[in-house]
């Protein structure tokens, strides 16, 4: 970079220096008089002195630039843009891993996950080239379905294009390229229970996008022994775990601010406690649950 600026600069000296002398009335001269012209004249030795010392000057002065700016001035860090634990010059951004995570893999991952069959789900096989192996199936209380001439394939925990894979390859040993298409005609409809302190206690269709607030309304609010700082939100892990979160909806109510409310998904449970909570494990296996609600609602 250096020998490139020295170049350039040396360059663009010497063509001004060129037109100044044109002004002057040196252009009417030939390129052999003005050559001898300039090493003849006592000026043409400080021009060459100026130009070089320039160009010195110029270089110096990137070198120190540069210098100045150091191997790392391209990074930046914006101590703002923090958010979870950690100081100084991290860059990793924790992302929320409580029981309103929108991407903890252990809750469902996306907000709005495939669904999956369950216990009692009906669904509807079709095939394109051979409809006498239509069928309609019932997820039985182990998880599997009885396909026609197959036998037990699992279902529960599926999605419908999982399943639909699992029962082309039930049926490659009898049909030749099977193609399957799954249609879900009865399912349990996504819901939330809400216990203790509230008016209505119970189970509630979650129909479109609710909050913990929103789900206590549905309960006919708060009764007056309600302790409404401790607002518990249960979420279930898997079969047998449950993650939980204290919700202080006093405040939040008081403050008219519902940033930290949070919500709901499929299987949530909202309770509300009649007594301070002195401690509650941020994890719970389901017989651990019963202290607070019947296990057999969640």
């Amino acid at each position: 970079m250096v020998d490139t600026t020295f170049h350039v600069l040396l360059t663009v000296t010497i063509g001004r220096s060129f037109r100044f002398r044109e002004l002057l009335g040196c252009g009417t001269l030939g390129a052999g008089a003005m050559q001898e012209r300039e090493m003849k004249g006592p000026g043409s030795f400080i021009r060459v002195i100026a130009t070089a010392l320039l160009a010195f000057a110029c270089v110096l002065a990137a070198w120190a630039q540069e210098r100045k700016a150091g191997p790392n001035a391209t990074q930046q860090v914006s101590g703002s843009g923090l958010t979870g634990a950690g100081s100084g010059d991290s860059t990793v951004a924790a992302r929320p891993g409580g029981a309103d995570g929108d991407r903890n893999p252990n809750l469902g991952g996306d907000r709005r996950p495939l669904y999956r069959l369950r216990q009692s789900d009906v669904v509807e096989v079709t095939f394109t080239v051979a409809p006498e192996f239509n069928q309609t199936l019932t997820v039985q209380p182990d998880g599997y379905v009885m396909l026609k001439d197959v036998g037990a394939v699992q279902a529960q925990g599926l999605s419908l294009p999982e399943f639909s894979e699992a029962v082309e390859k039930a049926y490659q040993g009898y049909l030749h390229d099977p193609q399957a298409a799954v249609a879900l005609k009865e399912f349990e409809h996504p819901f939330f229970i809400v216990g203790g302190e509230v008016n209505k206690p119970g189970k509630y269709e979650l129909r479109s996008d609710t909050t913990v607030a929103e789900a206590v309304q549905f309960a006919g609010g708060f009764t007056q022994q309600a302790k409404h700082s401790q607002v518990v939100l249960f979420r279930r892990v898997n079969d047998d775990l449950v993650e939980t979160r204290l919700l202080n909806l006093k405040k939040m109510l008081n403050e008219t601010s519902l940033k930290e409310d949070a919500h709901l998904r499929p299987g949530d449970m909202v309770f509300v406690p009649q007594n301070q909570i002195s401690k509650i494990e941020r994890f719970l296996s389901k017989p651990g649950l019963s202290m607070y609600m019947n296990s057999s609602q969640f």
